[in-house]
């Protein structure tokens, strides 16, 4: 599935990952390949990003990256998902 991490300074992240974990306003939430289109708030948390994915060196600061699980803390966003494609919205 195609993820797309965007902050209002840059866009942070862009490209194909396995799977996503995010901290949603009523809980931990896993997104999957084929998952049903969904349009959520997040809070403060660390979004889990699985697969192996390649970070720009002016960000790469921002994410924590062990093996090919790669971890990003946010303070609030927003997540939408269509047709295989996770937009996530963050502070």
């Amino acid at each position: 599935m195609q993820l797309e991490i965007v902050s209002p300074e840059a866009q942070l992240f862009s490209g194909e990952v396995h799977s996503v974990t995010v901290p949603g306003a009523a809980g931990s939430f896993q997104i999957l390949n084929n998952h049903a289109p969904i349009v959520s708030t997040l809070v403060e948390g660390k979004v889990k990003i699985q697969g192996k994915i390649t970070l720009k060196e002016s960000i790469r600061s921002k994410f924590t990256q062990v093996g090919e699980v790669t971890y990003l803390d946010i303070q609030s966003g927003a997540i939408e998902l269509s047709d295989n494609k996770v937009i996530l919205l963050t502070d």
